[in-house]
């Protein structure tokens, strides 16, 4: 049998899930829409040891997504291959019609994680490619307009460990396209059971907060014709944080 902590339901950003400092469950675009037909909240269920990778500091993944849509439940189950290798569901509007999506990772016992959106019918809609072999991951940091053209960013470390690689996905048309590739940051060590950062907005448009590869330095990403990098102070999560509240 196995035993661990539930998974919270989709809560604030900022709450803890999973033990998260600043793991992200609820991402949004814009207001939450108060509309019917619309998912309101999601969790992980059905825990498992098939895909024993370890990254999140157990061999515990998920092998079900519980959406509860106004009252009806549905449960999503995948194949014996994947498992949901993640924190928390995600909440956001991705394609800006007042329905929100859930956004996930979900990994393949050989081709490793991809970031998959599923509907309120359970339909997976878009997903990124799979990394390529098992046992790679990818942490995401955030979603939303991040660059001004009226379309959802979706944004995440490729191998947080490893190629230590942002990428940012436009969904579009019901499709995600990769828009920007940006080395040297990371947003997550080994063994954490929580993602360092997330998405900002001080006044001035949203920024992506991570950490530079080496752990040294806190860094923001944000579109200024052309996405830009800059190092903001030195890394503690403590200063992670307030830089998250604008504080810093």
């Amino acid at each position: 049998m196995i035993a661990k902590a539930p998974h919270l339901s989709v809560r604030l950003w900022q709450d803890r899930v999973r033990g998260a400092l600043l793991a992200l469950s609820l991402w949004l675009a814009g207001e939450t829409p108060a509309v019917a037909e619309t998912i309101t909240s999601a969790r992980f269920t059905e825990p498992t040891t098939r895909y024993a990778h370890g990254v999140l500091g157990d061999n515990i993944e998920y092998s079900a997504l519980e959406l509860t849509v106004q009252s009806d439940t549905l449960t999503i189950r995948l194949p014996s291959d994947r498992v949901f290798e993640d924190l928390a569901p995600r909440l956001i509007d991705i394609d800006l019609d007042g329905k929100l999506e859930v956004i996930v990772v979900e990994s393949h016992n050989r081709t490793g994680a991809q970031l998959s959106i599923y509907d309120r019918g359970g339909k997976k809609i878009a997903a990124t490619p799979h990394i390529g072999t098992r046992f790679r991951w990818l942490a995401p940091i955030g979603a939303a307009d991040l660059d001004g053209d009226g379309y959802v960013e979706i944004a995440y470390i490729d191998r947080p460990h490893l190629a230590k690689t942002l990428r940012i996905w436009r969904y579009r048309d019901g499709d995600l396209t990769e828009v920007a590739t940006l080395p040297g940051l990371t947003n997550h060590r080994i063994g954490e059971d929580f993602i360092t950062g997330g998405v900002r907005d001080c006044g001035t448009g949203p920024e992506l907060i991570v950490v530079s590869a080496d752990w040294q330095q806190i860094a923001s990403v944000s579109y200024e014709d052309g996405w830009t990098t800059r190092m903001l102070s030195s890394f503690t999560h403590k200063a992670v944080k307030q830089t998250l509240d604008c504080l810093r």
